[in-house]
């Protein structure tokens, strides 16, 4: 149940009312400050304070404040007049729900319409976000159009120079025709054999040779001009690729993820390989795990809670499948107060107890109740409510278990 804040203090103006409320045992939450114009409450758990105000304040413009311990509201009057009394209410039950219902009711409305006007706000800034990208789209593709149309006419002008540029070369071929290559070959035939005869006869021929020889050299040109090109020598060729550690192609990776997953894969193998150097330089004694969980045991009994974590690092380290070295590490943790570290090693030791059966029902009791310990230390009560109906089942006939079930509980219900 909650404690009632009674010895609070108040002053007042004709226009400012100043109150003080002492919260030096309990917790405030960020959520703990509601007020309204005519209703103000604070809740810091164990402690609630509540007050159906005497006149209307400007809830906008009131502000509070945290000094030692204490809450300070500084309430700013709708109307400059004195207050009889800071609040209203006269002790009747009723009334004060009808005005804490009054005052929630008033607070989600405004809730309500500020989500509205925040939603609409976003719609329309959406809406012109998305005018501009659109204004934006249709200007690239304006431009994009107008180059394709420059691209398009200086294309079309190649080409039409191109034509004219044909025309006038078959024009000239047709000008200066030459005669054709039968024509041409029969009449140097006809010419050897003339000077075949002419040889004959004992007429010197050394002029119709070189003639004739001026002919032979055009007939070969000719030949070679017409002739096909012969085939390309065969040969190979070398390709070297890149190597990678990843099978995929180098377009279609993501080379920061695969670093950043590589860098991580490095890391872990150095860790493994120090572990393994750091186990074989142990001693004999200190490579068994259940003598380094004595040692951590004798530890926690001193008050060593840091040596302790240590062996039972160590031990870990060797054999990661004993679930009492988790339990331990995170008793340990717990006093530490080092509560996130109690919940992992917690929940590895609950895993490591599966299937539960009867012989382990005291490892897994133990690992819930340090488990549902640690979320009520951070304020997550469903969360070690659940804890603790678990360790209330596997032990019913504990009194104290249950005693912490209904608390947890009620602290559920007051912050509800």
């Amino acid at each position: 149940m909650p404690v009632w804040v009674r010895d609070f203090s108040w002053e007042q103006t004709s226009e400012v009312v100043r109150l003080t409320v002492p919260l030096r045992a309990g917790r405030l939450r960020p959520h703990g400050l509601f007020c309204t114009e005519q209703y103000l409450k604070v809740n810091a758990p164990p402690l609630l304070f509540e007050a159906a105000l005497f006149a209307p304040i400007d809830a906008e413009r009131s502000r509070a404040e945290i000094q030692d311990g204490c809450v300070v509201f500084t309430l700013l009057k709708k109307e400059a007049a004195p207050w009889a009394s800071l609040r209203v209410e006269d002790g009747n039950e009723a009334k004060m729900r009808e005005i804490r219902e009054e005052a929630v009711r008033q607070a989600q409305e405004e809730a309500r319409a500020k989500a509205a006007a925040k939603s609409a706000e976003k719609r329309e800034r959406g809406r012109l976000a998305l005018d501009a990208a659109i204004k934006l789209e249709e200007a690239e593709r304006k431009r994009i159009e107008e180059l394709k149309e420059q691209e398009r006419k200086k294309s079309t002008e190649e080409i039409e120079a191109w034509k004219r540029q044909n025309e006038m070369q078959k024009k000239v071929c047709t000008k200066f025709q030459l005669p054709d290559r039968n024509t041409e070959v029969l009449g140097e035939i006809k010419e050897c054999q003339n000077l075949g005869s002419f040889a004959g006869k004992g007429v010197s021929t050394s002029g119709a040779l070189t003639k004739g020889g001026n002919y032979g050299n055009m007939f070969s040109e000719k030949i070679k001009e017409d002739s096909i090109p012969s085939p390309r020598p065969p040969g190979s060729i070398m390709i070297h690729f890149t190597p990678r550690v990843f099978p995929t192609a180098l377009r279609e990776s993501q080379i920061p993820e695969e670093e950043e997953w590589l860098c991580k894969q490095a890391e872990a193998r150095r860790i493994i390989n120090a572990d393994i150097a750091e186990i074989k330089d142990l001693k004999e004694e200190e490579k068994n795990p259940e003598w380094l969980k004595d040692k951590g045991n004798k530890m926690f009994e001193t008050g060593n809670y840091l040596a302790a974590i240590n062996a039972y690092n160590l031990a870990i380290r060797i054999n990661s499948q004993i679930p009492t070295l988790y339990l331990n590490r995170a008793a340990c943790h717990l006093r530490l107060r080092n509560l996130h570290k109690v919940i992992e090693d917690a929940s590895q030791a609950l895993e490591l107890l599966t299937p539960p059966v009867s012989n382990n029902a005291k490892a897994r009791l133990k690992a819930h109740l340090r488990r549902g310990t640690a979320f009520c230390e951070l304020e997550l009560y469903k969360e070690g409510l659940q804890d603790y109906l678990a360790a209330l089942k596997i032990e019913p006939t504990d009194k104290n278990i249950g005693q912490d079930v209904e608390k947890i509980r009620r602290i559920i219900q007051g912050n509800e």
